[in-house]
């Protein structure tokens, strides 16, 4: 259950800042190319927040990092689906979200979101702390989901053994089309409703999953965007970017949460590839580099102790 010491909000808040400006700076270095446009936003009920983003670079086709710090008086259905007890209670949400879409099909797409939540009914708010990262690979490479899930566990592990088991789990279980009972895919960390170290030990914890998603995920960009590609790949980079769209859209309680709370639709949406395609009943060939996939890949695995990998991995045998 929520701790009740009195957070400091306005610690939150400065970190977020300064973490959506170093997101930004890395990313942008990154692609070399491409500009980040910054975009600052206000919210009639309260509050508001900065989206930057970066579109049609050589590296990352559309890359988004949003920070909001906005206010309400009464708790949208989301926020209260597991927690009857506060509906109706004001509240006040501070978060950065990003999400990365890139060009080249073998560099991963990915997402990160660090956020803080309480409500503001009374001296002791109950509040807490959630977040963490995921990536949703194209094309299968094991060293990749290693180096992701080493650098997620190395993360947490400071605060405790039973952490990155225990999002990583979270993790699994959270990204994951109910609807077509497949993975989104091959996970990371994610936490919500976190408050049991105490406000400075949680805030800590927070900073850890926020600081190292650059060191989580750009040596992947720097392994894969120089990758050949063919025109069937980049197909199948579309086909799969819609499970993206429709976890976005049918399960994201932060999507479903922004656009309940009257948050504002271009940076909750930010979130959305900017090319997708559907294609009725597509199952890729057997034993193709699409088929494993989902057939190796797109399944619960421990990466952190896989053995390391030979570069690339698309046609040799994983672990059980």
């Amino acid at each position: 259950m929520p701790a009740a010491a009195a957070p400091d909000v306005s610690a939150v808040r400065a970190y977020l800042l300064s973490l959506q400006d170093q997101l930004c700076s890395a990313l942008g270095q990154a692609d070399g190319t491409a500009k980040f446009r910054s975009d600052d936003w206000t919210r009639p009920e309260g509050g508001g927040g900065r989206t930057r983003l970066l579109a049609d670079g050589p590296v990352f086709e559309k890359a988004g990092v949003a920070f909001s710090h906005v206010r309400g008086t009464t708790l949208p259905p989301s926020a209260t689906a597991h927690r009857p007890e506060l509906a109706g209670q004001p509240w006040e949400a501070l978060g950065v979200s990003l999400v990365i879409h890139p060009r080249n099909p073998h560099v991963p797409t990915s997402h990160a979101n660090v956020r803080f939540f309480c409500t503001t009914a009374s001296a002791t708010p109950v509040w807490w702390f959630g977040g963490g990262f995921d990536l949703t690979p194209y094309y299968g490479y094991a060293d990749d989901c290693a180096h992701w899930h080493r650098t997620a566990r190395a993360a947490v592990a400071p605060f405790g053994d039973t952490l990155y088991p225990r999002f990583k789990k979270g993790c699994d279980d959270y990204f994951y089309l109910k609807h077509r009972a497949e993975p989104r895919g091959i996970g990371g960390l994610f936490f919500d409703d976190f408050s049991e170290l105490g406000f400075e030990r949680s805030f800590a914890l927070q900073r850890a999953v926020g600081d190292a998603f650059i060191p989580a995920y750009l040596p992947l960009v720097a392994r894969r965007k120089a990758t050949p590609t063919t025109d069937a790949e980049r197909q199948w980079q579309l086909y799969r970017r819609g499970r993206y769209v429709e976890f976005n859209l049918v399960w994201d309680r932060g999507t479903h949460f922004g656009l309940q709370s009257g948050g504002r639709t271009e940076s909750i949406l930010m979130s959305l590839p900017p090319l997708v395609r559907w294609d009725y009943d597509y199952r890729p060939a057997p034993g193709t580099a699409e088929a494993r996939l989902h057939d190796l890949f797109l399944q619960p695995r421990d990466w952190a102790t896989l053995s390391d990998a030979p570069p690339s991995t698309l046609s040799s045998p994983l672990p059980p």
